[in-house]
């Protein structure tokens, strides 16, 4: 989409999003400004202040240099010659007898007469009018010769290009500018990173702080959010014990109330509430082994018991186990090539994932045209396998979807008793995808919802 723009846009929008670039921006237009205002101002001051004051000492200069060309009083060449060998000068010489000029291929010999020629008699340079030059550069001898001095041009045009010096200069201070703001910076590259390890959970590794003795904006930014990040952690570690040791208090209760619900007398009137009281604790224990295995998922130090599996054979046992409290799992529809290499995989966790993914869809799937999906594919060159359930469900909002695997979200339409459970489910399959290094991602599938999850041939 960026690569379609055209290179002024693009370079439009990598300014507007690079705080480097536009302080660059900002740096280099005040380096021009400031080099256009100092250059003007200089020259004014030059052109206006200068002039004047040099006006004596020019004409005095110019008498000087017609008394060493006419020493005799009459101009001598060879002394015209010398001088214009020594200095940068041009000499015109016209008279009854000697016309000469120093430099015949001159175009324009009197540079100085020609420039305020063009800049006009009335400018405020001072310079004056055609009278003022010739007082200034043109003298008669004796003998009625005139000289007229002028600035050769020539000998100025070999001089460094001092507008490109400064040009090549201003690029280079620009550039040795963006590389200090670059280094300057890059400490909200290192809190950027940060953040987004802690937005996933990784406190593990806090935002480096350079001269953590002496810090500056930047580096107390980054010992803040460090501070903030470590509170969280104690935080989320504190919820975890509570949540661990609320779940294992609570086994024992549970299981002496389901030994006594089942010693209960059997009966007509008893048989309802027994079994619905049955069904609670059942589902009460379920929730307290999956807030166990959650926990013990989303732990720093979570091991996994990997074994040669085969996914399809995986599968096909899980379905049947489903089928024994959910008769509706005997329509699932699994999709599965023939043969699937073994891949090392926790049996444990991944019978868990299909289960709660299975679970899930038939949940959903009530009263839909068609029945429960399972699709198991290999990846491209043999780098694990790709577990796909859809149901045709109505599916969920789409502003929903980024929050259905979090822990104990549940979505406006899954809130009622029979149709969702307490959120656990599709936050624990994405802990064990993320166990085995793979991805989990969910969909619309218009209709249904559709969530793949990778595994990796290799951890």
């Amino acid at each position: 989409m960026t690569q379609a723009l055209p290179w002024y846009r693009r370079a439009f929008l990598a300014l507007r999003c690079s705080l480097k670039l536009r302080m660059v921006m900002v740096f280099l237009l005040l380096a021009m400004a400031m080099s256009f205002t100092f250059i003007s101002g200089a020259q004014k001051a030059f052109s206006v202040g200068w002039r004047e004051a040099a006006r004596p000492v020019l004409m005095d200069y110019v008498d000087r240099l017609t008394a060493d060309v006419a020493a005799g009083g009459s101009p001598s060449i060879e002394r015209a010659q010398a001088l214009t060998q020594r200095l940068p000068l041009t000499i015109d010489i016209v008279g009854p007898r000697v016309n000469w000029r120093s430099h015949p291929d001159h175009q324009r010999p009197h540079w100085l007469r020609e420039r305020a020629r063009d800049r006009g008699a009335d400018d405020d340079a001072g310079w004056g009018d055609d009278k003022d030059w010739q007082q200034l550069l043109q003298r008669t001898t004796a003998d009625r010769h005139r000289l007229e001095f002028g600035l050769n041009e020539a000998v100025f045009d070999r001089r460094p290009k001092i507008v490109g010096y400064t040009l090549v200069a201003l690029l280079i201070l620009t550039l040795l500018a963006f590389l200090y703001v670059r280094r300057l910076l890059r400490p909200l590259d290192d809190i950027r990173q940060g953040a987004l390890r802690f937005g996933a959970g990784r406190f593990d590794q806090p935002i480096p702080v350079r001269h953590p003795r002496g810090p500056d904006e930047l580096g107390e930014l980054a010992a803040t959010i460090n501070t903030m990040g470590q509170d969280i952690q104690q935080m989320l570690d504190a919820q975890r014990s509570l949540l661990l040791a609320i779940s294992h208090e609570l086994r024992s209760p549970l299981t002496r109330a389901r030994l006594n619900t089942e010693l209960l007398p059997e009966g007509v009137d008893v048989a309802p509430q027994r079994e619905a009281l049955l069904r609670d604790l059942s589902e009460m224990a379920r929730l307290i082994s999956d807030l166990l295995e959650s926990e013990r998922l989303a732990g720093r130090h979570q091991a996994l018991s990997r074994e040669p599996t085969d996914p399809v054979a995986l599968a096909r046992d899980v379905i049947d186990e489903l089928t024994i409290t959910q008769p509706a799992a005997r329509s699932i529809q699994l999709h599965a090539p023939y043969s699937l290499p073994t891949l090392p995989l926790d049996q444990i966790r991944v019978r868990l994932l299909l289960r709660n993914l299975l679970d899930n869809a038939l949940r959903h799937s009530t009263g839909a045209p068609r029945a429960v999906e399972l699709h198991i594919r290999a990846l491209e060159a043999g780098q694990g396998i790709e577990l796909e359930v859809r149901d045709h469900g109505p599916g969920v909002p789409d502003d929903q979807l980024p929050h259905l695997a979090q822990a104990f979200f549940r979505p406006d339409t899954a809130r009622t008793r029979n149709a969702g459970g307490v959120g656990l489910g599709l936050y624990l399959c994405r802990l064990v995808a993320q166990a085995h290094g793979g991805t989990f991602a969910v969909r619309n599938a218009h209709p249904g919802l559709a969530v793949t999850v990778t595994l990796p041939s290799a951890p």
